[in-house]
């Protein structure tokens, strides 16, 4: 998510403005409740950095939102836990997030895919 980008639903009284940094969040915690997942993994550079910078962990690493139209695709890069059925793991994960985010900030999640980074004992 180099830049922040949102998503402009018109409503009857006003109109509402959901970005792309509330989307990974809500995608992030959906991710990291989801069995067999034990972290996401940083995607670039700066993630390590602020982790390092900061001490805390950033709830958005390993998460990137892209915005066409109305439309939402969500990439994440996910640590699973040895033992687990990779494919299962990732399966459950975009279920998970999809409806998470549909249900929770309204908006039409096109696809999310699931990147497996490592395996953690």
């Amino acid at each position: 998510m180099e830049r922040n980008f949102s998503v402009k639903s018109q409503r009857p009284l006003g109109t509402i403005d959901v970005s792309s940094e509330a989307i990974a969040m809500v995608a992030g915690i959906t991710a990291l409740e989801c069995f067999g997942v034990v972290g996401m993994s940083s995607r670039s550079v700066q993630d390590g950095i602020s982790e390092l910078l900061y001490g805390k962990e950033n709830l958005t690493k390993g998460i990137e939102v892209r915005i066409e139209g109305d439309r939402v695709i969500i990439d994440l890069y996910v640590v699973v836990e040895y033992g687990t059925k990779i494919n299962e793991v990732a399966h459950n994960v975009i279920e998970n997030v999809r409806y998470a985010v549909e249900d929770k900030l309204g908006l039409n999640v096109s696809r999310v895919n699931v990147n497996v980074m490592g395996v953690r004992i």
